[in-house]
C-alpha cells in the first residue's frame, strides 16, 4: 500500500486525442525518481487510440479514417486499439521503485484496485478477470480481449488500461467508459470491434457527469492509495514541448499508422 504520500493532481479537460497523448509524454518526460507522483485527469473528443504495437492494416478501415478525419493517435503504452469520447481518461506516474518486487502482471492488480472501488461506490461488483477464471483471449482491439487484470462488471469488460515502464517511473494510463457510441465506431473496424460485449456506466445505468465522475475517481484514489493530492499545472515549457509533439508526432501518419517516429 501507498501511504503518507502527496500527489501531484492536473485535470487538463476535454482535450484532442494528439493533445492528451503529447502531455502524457511530456509529463513521463519530466518525471524524475524523487518527484512526487502524478495522476491526470481529462476528456477526449472522439477519437481512436492506439497501442504501441497495434497493426492498423489488420483492424481498421484507415481509408475512411482518413477520408473521414476522424481523428487517430498512436499512444506510447501497450495494449489495443481503444475508442474514445464518451470516458474519462486518468494517467499516473509513479517512481519505478514502487513496483520493486511486483511482475508487470501484478502491478495492474495492486494499481487498478482504485478502480474496483470507483465502481464498487457506483453501485457496481466489479472484479478482475482472473478472480472470475475467465479465459484469456488475445486481441489487437481492447474491448475484443480479455487480459487476466481487465475490469469486468456483470460479465462484461470495463475499460481498458496500458502501461509503459521507464528507467525512473511507472506510467499507467486507461479510461472509465461513461458512454459510447457504436454507431460511429463500429464501420471503423474490419475485426470484431468488441464494443457489443463492452460495459459502460450508461448500459448499466448510471449517469455522472464528466465532473462528477471525476470526483468520485479522485476520492477512490486517495482512500486506496491513502494519499493527499496537491493541485499541479502544466509550466510554459511543457506546453511548447507537448504542442512540438504534436506538429512533429502526433499528427504525423508516420507515427500514428505506422509507429515510427524519428526524434529531434
Amino acid at each position: 500500500m501507498i501511504s503518507h504520500n502527496m500527489w501531484r493532481f492536473l485535470d487538463t479537460g476535454m482535450q484532442t486525442a494528439q493533445w492528451n497523448m503529447a502531455v502524457d509524454e511530456v509529463l513521463l518526460d519530466d518525471f524524475k525518481e524523487g518527484n512526487r507522483p502524478i495522476i491526470r485527469l481529462y476528456g477526449w473528443e472522439s477519437a481512436l487510440s492506439l497501442g504501441r504495437f497495434s497493426t492498423v492494416s489488420k483492424n481498421l478501415n484507415w481509408g475512411k479514417i482518413q477520408n473521414e478525419n476522424i481523428p487517430c493517435v498512436r499512444r506510447m503504452s501497450g495494449g489495443g486499439i481503444l475508442i474514445h469520447g464518451g470516458d474519462l481518461s486518468y494517467s499516473l506516474i509513479m517512481p519505478r521503485s514502487w513496483m520493486r518486487g511486483r511482475a508487470v502482471k501484478e502491478s495492474y492488480r495492486y494499481v487498478c484496485g482504485f478502480l474496483i472501488s470507483l465502481y464498487q461506490k457506483l453501485g457496481y461488483e466489479a472484479q478482475f478477470a482472473c478472480d472470475l477464471h475467465l479465459n484469456e483471449e488475445q486481441s489487437d482491439i481492447c474491448l475484443a480481449g480479455i487480459e487476466p487484470y481487465d475490469i469486468v462488471i456483470e460479465g462484461k469488460k470495463m475499460g481498458g488500461n496500458a502501461q509503459r515502464y521507464t528507467r525512473r517511473a511507472v506510467f499507467q494510463h486507461g479510461s472509465i467508459p461513461m458512454r459510447i457510441d457504436e454507431f460511429f465506431f463500429e464501420s471503423l473496424f474490419i475485426e470484431d470491434s468488441g464494443l457489443n460485449n463492452a460495459a459502460t456506466l450508461e448500459k448499466l445505468g448510471t449517469t455522472r457527469s464528466y465532473e462528477e465522475l471525476s470526483a468520485l475517481l479522485l476520492e477512490a484514489f486517495c482512500e486506496t492509495f491513502d494519499v493527499e493530492l496537491i493541485p499541479y499545472s502544466l509550466n510554459a515549457s511543457q506546453v511548447q514541448r507537448a504542442m512540438q509533439l504534436i506538429t512533429d508526432k502526433y499528427t504525423q501518419e508516420s507515427w500514428n499508422a505506422h509507429g515510427k517516429h524519428t526524434y529531434s
